[in-house]
């Protein structure tokens, strides 16, 4: 097979020149977008945490959650390169299988912590020992 029918296959050369697989692999202004968007959404939450900016607790983790998710979009879109045109649906499987993960990890960790929290032994002041 000749170099130019392996070009025309998306394969690479020796210089890894050649790969065009029709996949989108991003570009350096599709990366900075995705930093820079990275980067607000972790100071806005950040700032509001160290700050108080928001009295109530229960409304700050509310904010603080909802951008995180909106983070993990922004990464899902700009770093992975999800999109709905990729191959017989692999992504979407990755994405339904991370999506299970998180929620397996985070439920569990809140069940541990809550528990713990709940169960603990209090403290015994030691002069009344016997």
């Amino acid at each position: 097979m000749s170099a130019d029918a392996h070009a025309s296959h998306g394969h690479d050369d020796a210089h890894g020149r050649g790969h065009d697989d029709g996949r989108d692999h991003g570009s350096f202004k599709s990366y900075m977008t995705g930093f820079i968007l990275s980067v607000i959404l972790t100071a806005i939450p950040f700032w509001l945490v160290m700050t108080g900016a928001i009295e109530n607790k229960n409304w700050t983790i509310a904010i603080v959650v909802a951008f995180a998710m909106v983070q993990i979009v922004v990464h899902m879109i700009y770093f992975l390169h999800m999109n709905t045109t990729s191959d017989a649906g692999w992504t979407m499987m990755a994405l339904i299988f991370t999506v299970i993960v998180v929620v397996i990890a985070l439920s569990g960790s809140l069940w541990v912590m809550y528990h713990l929290n709940v169960n603990m032994m209090p403290v015994h002041d030691m002069r009344n020992m016997p």
